[in-house]
């Protein structure tokens, strides 16, 4: 027979929504980064093509 979980404690919910925010938070970090160094045209990581002829 099914048996109910034992509830998850607030701290431990805390815990993990804050790992979970700041791997978000990381990512559009290095979104941003990114996006600075395509910019700028000095991207080392990130093959676009150009349109110079």
């Amino acid at each position: 027979m099914a048996v109910p979980k034992k509830r998850t404690s607030m701290s431990k919910k805390r815990i993990r929504r804050n790992f979970w925010k700041k791997k978000g938070y990381w990512s559009a970090i290095k979104a941003l980064s990114l996006a600075k160094s395509i910019s700028t045209g000095y991207s080392k990581s990130f093959f676009y093509p150009t349109n110079n002829k």
